[in-house]
This record gives structure tokens, C-alpha cells and sequence, in this order.
């Protein structure tokens, strides 16, 4: 591969995760499961650091989020990517309570996000009722 080729692979690559993760939110956000399930690969992992949670699969992550209670509210401040790579700076808000969270998407050589990690402003316990879907480290 040349160094042309490569560095319009490179920008392909950014503009499929950026598009990614713009979508990614907007289908969360219009609760459109079908849409995300398009977006996500079959082996997606999905990580909550503050509450050491991982969710393997697109099954179990599409069910993790149907299941998910509250009225939430996701709206991206900010978008970056690079290469496979994306980043969303989020405002979330659950009834009168805002928080900033930030979300980093990997894109899999398909353009499909095989993995999400959320990154929340507080640690914390995770809620019950979802031991069923998730693995804890």
C-alpha cells in the first residue's frame, strides 16, 4: 500500500467512526434498537470501568439497554475520531439530573463498533437486576 493509499484509508476509516458515533447516540438516544443493532458487530464488548461491568455480544448489550430503566436523555457536545477510533463527550440527563459522561468506540475492520467503554464522572455501585447480563471484574 502506498502512503497516498494509506492516508485515504486513514481518512475513511476517521469518517466511518465519526459517522459511527454520531449514529450510536442518535439510535440510543430515539431508543431505535433495530438501527443499533445494525451498527454493532455480533462480538461486541461493552465496558463500564466505574462499575467494573462488561457485556459481551450484541444480543446481550441491545437487551441491556431495552432494559435499562429511567428516562434518559444522551446529547453529544463533542466527536472525535481517528482512524478506528471515536469519542463523544456526553451531556446525559435522567429526569432534572445532567451529568457529562464520555464514550470511546472502536471500530471493527467491517466499520461495525465492536467495542464501547463508558466512562462515567463517579464510581459506583451498578443497580440490580442486570447480573444476568453482565460479567464483573
Amino acid at each position: 500500500m502506498s502512503l497516498a493509499e494509506a492516508r485515504v484509508r486513514v481518512v475513511d476509516d476517521t469518517s466511518t467512526a465519526r459517522r459511527a458515533a454520531h449514529a450510536y447516540i442518535d439510535l440510543l438516544e430515539r431508543r431505535d434498537w433495530s438501527g443499533l443493532a445494525a451498527l454493532l458487530a455480533g462480538d461486541v464488548v461493552y465496558e463500564m470501568p466505574q462499575t467494573r461491568e462488561r457485556i459481551r455480544g450484541k444480543n446481550a448489550f441491545l437487551r441491556f439497554n431495552t432494559e435499562y430503566p429511567g428516562d434518559w436523555h444522551l446529547r453529544p457536545r463533542r466527536v472525535i475520531a481517528d482512524g478506528r477510533l471515536a469519542a463523544v463527550l456526553l451531556d446525559v440527563r435522567v429526569g432534572d439530573e445532567q451529568q457529562d459522561a464520555c464514550v470511546w468506540l472502536e471500530m471493527s475492520e467491517h466499520g461495525l463498533i465492536s467495542k464501547i467503554i463508558d466512562y462515567w464522572p463517579e464510581p459506583y455501585e451498578p443497580p440490580p437486576g442486570r447480573k444476568h447480563l453482565v460479567e464483573r471484574w
